[in-house]
């Protein structure tokens, strides 16, 4: 996890908080030192809880059907490219329902100003 949380040149900076299931690779002394190290407090769900991940299972779901499956790349380096371009377009182009019909950037850009709350 070395440069995990190294400075981040899109402007996001770190985390405040960061939300896990209870695996062993999550609760480990080397996973969370990183954390702790960098004042990012650890939000661990509860075991066997599905529904704390369905946003995340929603969003891999889009991915695999919309690039991984779809388009096949012939290496590595096409998937990265695929997938950097997809999450572009869904941060900034998506509108999302949940978000109130706006797109992610546009909901974290009010937050980091303080308009959301």
């Amino acid at each position: 996890m070395r440069g995990l949380f190294a400075r981040d040149t899109r402007g996001y900076g770190e985390p405040e908080i960061f939300n896990t299931d209870q695996g062993c690779q999550f609760i480990s002394d080397s996973f969370t030192g990183v954390l702790k190290a960098h004042g990012i407090a650890i939000s661990m769900d509860g075991c066997c809880r599905a529904l704390d991940n369905l946003f995340v299972e929603r969003l891999w779901r889009s991915v695999k059907y919309e690039v991984v499956y779809l388009k096949g790349h012939a290496s590595p380096m096409e998937l990265i490219i695929g997938l950097t371009e997809y999450f572009v377009f869904y941060n900034n182009e998506c509108s999302h329902q949940s978000l109130g019909n706006r797109t992610p950037t546009v909901v974290c850009s009010k937050r980091s100003r303080g308009a959301l709350g």
